[in-house]
């Protein structure tokens, strides 16, 4: 598929070259650029020839010289410079099935793209591969992957995703692994399905291909209110919990012994579920699956502590953070540490109960706009609301719910002021003037 361009960075190799906006971009050194794999990998060399096509249909070559490896500096109409595929499984813990009606259109679709596994870091599920994408992610080593794996059972994978070819597909992960592919694996942990015995299962036949497995996350699955005809799930159990904690650690335990490595690690929640203490960010490694919730807190509580001495003395101004049920008894350890060091600091931390998605999800970035507004409206505030930057839509300032950030600071009556996921950044927002 021919690529549009949308504009071109200032500065930039492709525009000393006198590429412009409203070009199309056809091949790099002869090879068609069908999206943004293509245009990545084909556009690494010092030295290319692009083939474009401009707006009144003249085709032109052009010569490009630049460092190995800098961007070109052209920018598409779409990211991906293709059609994003989509999930072709109707897995039984999907969180987008469970997600009331009436909500924003982007929040129901279901990507399943191992080209947003390599450049963004979202899961897939291989189920959509085709023999040309497997052989494309050999021959470009398309590498890390994340993939969610679920269960190295066949027959159960397929009744977990609902996907006949969930099963065979589970062939791909030793052919990456012979192809020097890294993978980064998760579990997500359903009591009674793919936990227990099948849980060790899984562990030991990811492990089986370590070093190309790199990484392994097990997490329960988020169950919402709104699971009306879906597949019969309890919510997890903190003796299951528990379960999945000691299974996880005994088999971390060994890898370190035998690899050098955990090589899998539970998420934060289990942690919480389980009512066990999280263990020290040391215990994390190189956090390689922090996006996925393996080991959040405790570097956060790290972060924090590190930069605690620099605000030594100080007082801030009043202030409030509202958070998710999980996150609250961190956040209150934290800020009672900050009174040890800090000349009268009055702050509070809300627990916010998800009231839209339903209890059992204790988050912060799944609170709408309205429960924070509805649950802290009435209480004492300070001059501002701090919040966790994951609550908005990426890069943006609307929650899940389309409340905009200065629509809940006009109704609450004080700035809401999104905070990033790090504690020296918590601590900045607390004494900022």
């Amino acid at each position: 598929m021919a690529s549009k361009i949308c504009s071109v960075d200032p500065g930039s190799p492709a525009a000393r070259a006198g590429i412009c906006p409203g070009d199309t971009l056809l091949t790099i050194d002869g090879a068609a650029v069908r999206d943004v794999l293509d245009y990545k990998f084909y556009g690494y060399d010092a030295k290319l020839t692009l083939v474009l096509l401009s707006e009144s249909g003249e085709q032109r070559t052009v010569s490009v010289r630049k460092r190995e490896g800098e961007p070109l500096g052209l920018n598409f109409e779409h990211y991906l410079m293709d059609k994003m595929k989509r999930c072709s499984n109707k897995c039984v813990f999907c969180f987008i099935d469970q997600l009331p009606k009436g909500m924003r259109d982007t929040l129901y679709v279901k990507d399943d793209d191992a080209r947003m596994s390599f450049l963004l870091g979202n899961y897939i599920s291989m189920t959509n591969l085709s023999q040309a994408d497997v052989e494309r992610i050999l021959r470009m080593h398309i590498s890390p992957l994340n993939i969610s794996v679920q269960t190295t059972n066949p027959e159960l994978r397929v009744k977990m995703l609902q996907n006949p070819r969930a099963g065979e597909v589970l062939s791909l992960l030793p052919r990456f692994a012979e192809g020097g592919i890294t993978m980064n694996c998760q579990l997500v942990i359903c009591e009674g399905l793919n936990d227990g015995e099948e849980l060790r299962r899984s562990l030991a036949d990811l492990e089986a291909l370590y070093p190309a497995v790199g990484s392994i996350s097990v997490v329960p699955f988020g169950m919402t209110d709104h699971r009306e005809g879906l597949y019969p799930l309890q919510p997890t159990t903190q003796q299951g919990a528990a379960a999945m904690l000691d299974i996880v650690e005994d088999f971390a335990a060994r890898c370190l012994a035998k690899h050098g490595t955990r090589l899998a690690w539970c998420g934060d929640e289990v942690y919480l579920k389980a009512g066990r203490p999280l263990p020290d960010a040391d215990y994390y490694e190189d956090f390689t699956q922090f996006e996925n919730g393996i080991g959040m807190l405790p570097l956060f509580a790290e972060e924090f502590s590190l930069a605690l001495p620099d605000y030594a003395g100080r007082t801030p101004r009043p202030f409030c953070i509202a958070t998710g049920m999980a996150a609250a008894p961190t956040l209150t350890r934290l800020i009672d540490q900050a009174r040890t060091v800090c000349d009268n600091l009055s702050g509070h931390v809300y627990a916010v109960q998800n009231d839209f998605f339903g209890h059992g999800v204790t988050v912060a970035g799944l609170i709408t706009g309205r429960d924070l507004v509805a649950q802290l409206s009435g209480r004492e505030l300070g001059a501002r609301v701090l919040i966790s930057a994951n609550m908005l839509r990426d890069g943006g300032d609307v929650f899940l719910d389309d409340l905009t950030l200065q629509q809940a600071s006009e109704q609450l009556g004080v700035p809401v002021v999104p905070v990033e996921i790090d504690g020296a950044d918590l601590l900045a927002k607390i004494f900022e003037e």
